[in-house]
């Protein structure tokens, strides 16, 4: 696998997926131009999390059914458009519409994940999907600086008109310089979906994998959906620019990927999420504690976005191990619980702030974050075990 391929993919991820974030920087500018409040627009980031994973069901099997390529550059498009809908918004109930069908079309990056896992040679997979996951995560990151300064100059629906022209052209780049990739089988419709049942039932590690996610990236879409409105009260009192800015922060922390994916190669996965999920909590224990200092405030969004980051790329290591020839659908369990937590996420962290302030903000990852640790750690001989059996 050339390294030019690994890099686009990467690069394509990145962008495909950035689509759902630049709202989080732009949401308070978004509530003030149709006079809504925080929890109202709140609901503007949750149903892009939720059509993102309304996506995973129904797209993401498709790439174990059709040529891969031509379904990526085709959600592209369909992307292009959503986010041209977007730019025209005249009111809120047009724009949550369009951030639902947005997020669709965003599972196009849970194919090339995959296809990034199927084009790896076994004993590098983890290396390539960790550098793929890498640039998904940066992107997800970089979204919200570029948004928020890019927002904050030119307004919030320029960056929608921006990202439109970027998805029509990877469109067409992703169709010409990607490889063809067939499924090795073709099954009908019925048949792919049955499958995606059947393979959660049989396997343990993927019903695991997909709980730890769903309550991790509870976590993650809870603080950046409710930072921008966090650092406009005291003692910050930031604007959009500043808001978007400390997604570089996470994007930072998101080339350690790579490296979680060589030693998740080397030392097993079990290890590797229970460190990531404890990592994430910490995070959220110095943000209630010291989250009002700038200090604490950095050190927080470092510690939860690294450990949000090593979790999915230990994950995601392990459930491809198990099945190769179903990856697409095996995604599409883990990712829908994946983003049905990151739908969860963005409405429970403005509605935690709306009602408790920054402890109440706090309250609800805190507690996702401790059920994950509880629960990895009771499954952790049983996953091992059944890893094992797989390798």
């Amino acid at each position: 696998m050339s390294r030019s391929v690994v890099y686009l993919l990467a690069i394509s991820a990145g962008a495909i997926v950035a689509n759902i974030y630049y709202a989080q920087p732009l949401l308070a500018d978004m509530a003030r131009d149709f006079g809504i409040g925080v929890v109202e627009i709140g609901t503007v980031a949750m149903l892009a999390q939720a059509g993102s994973a309304v996506g995973m069901l129904f797209f993401v099997p498709l790439g174990d059914k059709h040529e891969r390529r031509g379904l990526i550059a085709m959600l592209l498009a369909g992307g292009a458009l959503a986010l041209a809908a977007m730019a025209v918004a005249p009111s809120v109930v047009w724009l949550s519409a369009a951030s639902f069908i947005l997020g669709t079309t965003t599972a196009g990056v849970h194919v090339v994940v995959p296809l990034a896992a199927h084009l790896a040679p076994p004993q590098q997979r983890g290396r390539i999907v960790g550098t793929v996951i890498s640039g998904l995560l940066i992107g997800v990151l970089l979204a919200r600086s570029f948004s928020g300064v890019f927002g904050d100059h030119f307004g919030w629906r320029a960056v929608y008109w921006v990202a439109a022209v970027v998805m029509l052209v990877l469109a067409a780049i992703m169709r010409l310089a990607l490889p063809e990739s067939r499924p090795d089988a073709a099954p009908s419709w019925p048949e792919l979906m049955k499958s995606i049942v059947t393979l959660a039932r049989e396997h343990a590690v993927v019903r695991q994998a997909a709980l730890i996610a769903f309550l991790m990236f509870t976590s993650f879409a809870a603080l950046w959906t409710t930072l921008v409105f966090l650092l406009r009260t005291p003692p910050y009192d930031f604007g959009t620019t500043a808001a978007g800015m400390f997604g570089l922060l996470g994007a930072a922390s998101a080339t350690a990927a790579p490296m979680v994916g060589r030693l998740t190669d080397r030392y097993g996965t079990d290890r590797a999420i229970l460190i990531a999920i404890v990592t994430t909590l910490a995070g959220y224990l110095v943000l209630l504690t010291a989250g009002r200092t700038l200090t604490g405030l950095v050190t927080a969004i470092i510690l939860v976005d690294a450990g949000v980051q090593s979790c999915h790329v230990a994950n995601q290591s392990r459930i491809y191990a198990v099945a190769p020839h179903a990856r697409g659908r095996l995604n599409t369990v883990y990712m829908t619980a994946f983003m049905s937590g990151g739908a969860v996420g963005a409405y429970l962290g403005p509605l935690g702030l709306q009602l408790g302030g920054w402890a109440g903000f706090c309250a609800f990852p805190i507690a996702a974050l401790a059920l994950a640790a509880g629960y990895g750690w009771s499954v952790r001989p049983r996953a091992l075990a059944a890893i094992d059996s797989f390798s």
